[in-house]
């Protein structure tokens, strides 16, 4: 069986442009006993993998010249040479940007019962709604009727941490960057207080949002947006510190804020995380946002692109504010 998939042709400079990508045709080949052939229903694209298109160490792999990228995808079985898995089975996998593949069953897991569509299970119930969930709760160790500041909210992990902060009974600030997106934001997910980054200074609006401070800043901007947050923490607040998309296509060093001793009166907690590092929390979160999905309590919005084709525009689209919510590739 053949199949279309992306590989990286040239390491981006700044953000990425199609010319960075290729699309080819490749064999998909039949499986041996231990192995199973999937055929991808959908793909994710993640502001994370940006840093993987960069030669150097981290806490994954850099993508390499010519070979296929990869990253998170729902697949269907479509032959399998393994007792776990029969035709027809919804799969998680990490064989994205590739419309299917033959892989071992180890690498694979199985999504059983599946309470929402499967595209769910890449944004408000995968990865992104995960690591919402474990670093407000976790990292950011959110108390009821706190104040949370959350940057990026109208992302895909963004919109889903002020959802949580809200079922939380906290007062929840959210930025974006289109009035659209603040719209969104207040009319639909209940926050509090939102505002375009665009639209006069950040500071101002956190002022004007949380006069009392903040307790939680959820960080995905890093840059002005974090200064901003230090000069309106509470003391003892704690800054999960998630992404930082402002800095993610700089060609050259990016200041950091000049403001960082205030964590030091403030007694103010910064605490980078990813989200493999709370994989034993994976099973509970699960079962409690699928419960918040199928009751109304969180809702999620998806960009939708249409064939693996169109990955590496969907890909270029989070860095240029292309998406509302998860951005997802259909690949059926």
């Amino acid at each position: 069986m053949q199949c279309k998939a992306v590989t990286l042709k040239r390491r981006p400079m700044g953000i990425p442009t199609p010319d960075d990508f290729s699309v080819i045709t490749t064999e998909v080949a039949s499986p041996e006993n231990g192995q199973v052939q999937v055929r991808n229903v959908c793909m994710s694209v993640d502001p994370y993998m940006r840093g993987r298109m960069i030669e150097r160490k981290s806490y994954v792999p850099p993508f390499q010249i010519g070979e296929i990228l990869n990253g998170g995808a729902i697949g269907r079985v479509s032959a399998s040479r393994h007792p776990d898995f029969k035709e027809g089975d919804y799969v998680q996998n990490g064989f994205g940007w590739r419309e299917a593949f033959c892989a071992d069953a180890s690498t694979l897991t199985s999504l059983g019962e599946l309470k929402a569509p499967a595209s769910a299970y890449l944004g408000a119930i995968g990865m992104p709604g995960m690591t919402a969930y474990v670093g407000l709760l976790e990292v950011g160790a959110l108390k009821e009727g706190e104040t949370v500041f959350v940057s990026g909210g109208a992302g895909a992990v963004g919109s889903i941490v002020g959802q949580i902060a809200r079922i939380k009974n906290a007062r929840v600030i959210g930025s974006a960057g289109t009035a659209e997106k603040v719209a969104w934001l207040k009319d639909d997910l209940g926050f509090d207080y939102a505002f375009d980054y665009h639209d006069g200074a950040i500071e101002a609006h956190l002022k004007e949002a949380a006069p009392d401070g903040i307790d939680v800043y959820f960080d995905n901007v890093g840059g002005d947006h974090l200064q901003a947050a230090l000069n309106n923490m509470r003391p003892f607040g704690r800054i999960p510190l998630c992404g930082a998309i402002s800095q993610y296509n700089a060609t050259a060093p990016v200041p950091g804020p000049n403001n960082l001793a205030m964590a030091i009166g403030l007694g103010l907690t910064l605490r980078g995380f990813i989200v493999s590092h709370f994989n034993h929390l994976a099973k509970q979160f699960r079962q409690q946002m699928e419960t918040w999905v199928s009751h109304g309590d969180i809702t999620y919005q998806e960009t939708i692109y249409q064939g693996v084709d169109k990955a590496p525009d969907a890909f270029i689209g989070l860095f240029t504010g292309a998406n509302t919510g998860k951005m997802i590739v259909t690949l059926e």
